[in-house]
This record gives structure tokens, C-alpha cells and sequence, in this order.
């Protein structure tokens, strides 16, 4: 049986780098979750924006320059990632079967984030491997306990701003690889910008929106 895909449900990224920076995010949302689904959105004329749910209560987005053939829709993630890095990845992205019915979460506005303040990646980094060992020592077969997980590990404050950071945030910003692995020493002079709701999806980087709307 063939089945005939609407030509809107279609990615085009001309661009190998952009190519690959997108397979390199959707690659990790797969890793954590081979179920994953990536929700694409158009952020203006030139670039799409990609979503996935990190499975600590916080979405992950990379924005990329690209054409996407609707406003917004959400496909499997191991069909996406098929696309991307499959024979033939050079030329339009069939994405499928449109699952719009298993995203579960309001996305949050493209305007409006304030910048609080920037935390040196050493810092998150020192965070990560504390709260992996605490894990390890208070953990379960389901995973980190949800007081560990719920727990501030950082207050961020600057131009009248005061924003807490939990270690579910750390622990995502650590499983997407925005930050370092244990082990991976970051360059003293790189930052990580916090900002008051959530992370402004800048072409190029990740962002992680702990609270949405």
C-alpha cells in the first residue's frame, strides 16, 4: 500500500550545516525518549523552530534556517531525524503522518523574555555532577526523587529580576547537551543567559523553557 503525504507537511534546509545541527538536537530528544515527538513551528519567513519535551518539566528548542510547508505541526521524532540524516537528506523532508494529537504542552510567546543575567557554564556544569551524584545515591529504578529534582540550586537576579533555576533544569540543560558532560571542561569565559520565563529560541543555540503559557 503507498500512502501520498501532503506536499505542506515538508522540510527544507538547504543548508548542511543547518542540516546538522538540527539531526544533532532531535538525535538527543530520541536518545532520551525513542517515542520523542518534535513540534516545528515557522519563527518568521526564513527560520523554523524545533520543540521537544525533555521529560524534566521543561521544553527544549534550536532554531535553524529553514521552510516549512505549514504554520506549525508535530511529527515523530525518528522520522524527522530519518530525514535529516538519511540518503537523499540534501533535498525536502517528507515528515509524515502529522501527530499534533501527542503534543501536550502550550508553547511559550516569541516576544516579551527579559535577560536576567548570565551564569558561567562551570557553574552549571559543578551543579550537574553534584546532582548526578545525588542521584545516584538517593535515586530509584524510577529515577531521581522529585525533591531532588524540585530542589533551587541556583538563584539568578539582575535588573529587577529574581528567577530560580531547580536541578530538573540543570538536569535537562545536561541530557539535551547544552552544557557539558561531567568530565567536559567548558571555557571559563562561556556564559549561559538566563532569562525571566524562559529561554528566547535564538538561531543557532538551544534554549529550555522551564515555565510556559
Amino acid at each position: 500500500m503507498t500512502f501520498e503525504y501532503s506536499d505542506s507537511r515538508v522540510l527544507r534546509i538547504p543548508d548542511p550545516a543547518e542540516r546538522e545541527n538540527l539531526a544533532t538536537f532531535v538525535g538527543r530528544a530520541v536518545r532520551m525518549d525513542p517515542a520523542a515527538v518534535v513540534r516545528l513551528r515557522r519563527r518568521g519567513d526564513r527560520y523554523v523552530s524545533a520543540w521537544v519535551a525533555t521529560g524534566f518539566e521543561a521544553l527544549a528548542v534550536r532554531t535553524v534556517l529553514a521552510d516549512l510547508g505549514v504554520d506549525d505541526v508535530t511529527v515523530g521524532g525518528d522520522v524527522l531525524l530519518s530525514g535529516l540524516t538519511g540518503p537523499g537528506a540534501g533535498g525536502p523532508i517528507d515528515l509524515g503522518f502529522a501527530m499534533d494529537s501527542a503534543w501536550r504542552a502550550a508553547l511559550p510567546p516569541t516576544t516579551g523574555f527579559a535577560h536576567v543575567e548570565d551564569v558561567p557554564a562551570r557553574t552549571l556544569v559543578e551543579l550537574a555532577e553534584r546532582g548526578a551524584q545525588l542521584a545516584e545515591e538517593h535515586g530509584s529504578s524510577h529515577g531521581p526523587p522529585a525533591s531532588l529534582l524540585d530542589q533551587t540550586v541556583l538563584t539568578v537576579t539582575g535588573n529587577d529580576e529574581h528567577v530560580e533555576v531547580p536541578m530538573r533544569v540543570v538536569f535537562a540543560l545536561t541530557a539535551m547537551d547544552f552544557i557539558p558532560h561531567s568530565g567536559d571542561r567548558p571555557a571559563p569565559q562561556k556564559c549561559w543567559p538566563v532569562n525571566d520565563l524562559g529561554a528566547d529560541p535564538v538561531r543557532g543555540f538551544g534554549a529550555l523553557v522551564r515555565r510556559w503559557f
